[in-house]
């Protein structure tokens, strides 16, 4: 449910942004440090890999794939709702990837979150890092997908 709702959103506000930011100078939400502009990314985080989109795309599947397959093993709030986060994230920019410009498998992801000039992301952008900052606490407390306190094996009980 998590990740047909982080879908759901995300797709709408890229969809608000295609249609109301082009020809518009940035809208501060936040001064300079958030604001709303357009702009199409053909990479990863930070535009890094700009000439590999069809890579992106392979990864970006089977990463959906592996992480549904996942998400029916776990009996953990916690997981289902980070994995949630993570499968909805991972889907909707698999969508911008095999279905906007310039092409399928070649598509290019909406951003039109301006954080700061430091990077601009949009909503499965916020919910991947969200996702994977639960991922990384839970991991820390030690609960396993099972929703279980993970026994702490030391060096002498090896």
């Amino acid at each position: 449910m998590i990740a047909v709702l982080i879908l759901a959103a995300d797709q709408l506000t890229k969809l608000w942004a295609v249609k109301a930011l082009p020809g518009h100078a940035p809208i501060s939400i936040l001064g300079d440090f958030l604001t709303l502009r357009l702009t199409y990314n053909p990479g990863a985080a930070f535009s890094m890999g700009t000439g590999s989109t069809w890579i992106f795309t392979i990864l970006t599947a089977v990463a959906v794939v592996g992480i549904a397959w996942l998400i029916r093993k776990v009996r953990s709030t916690g997981w289902s709702v980070a994995l949630g986060m993570l499968l909805g994230g991972a889907t909707t920019h698999l969508l911008d990837r095999l279905f906007r410009d310039p092409g399928f498998a070649r598509g290019h992801v909406v951003d039109f979150i301006d954080y700061n000039s430091w990077f601009i992301g949009n909503i499965a952008d916020i919910a991947l890092t969200l996702g994977a900052a639960v991922i990384i606490v839970l991991s820390l407390l030690g609960i396993g997908m099972d929703g279980q306190k993970q026994a702490k094996t030391t060096s002498e009980s090896r």
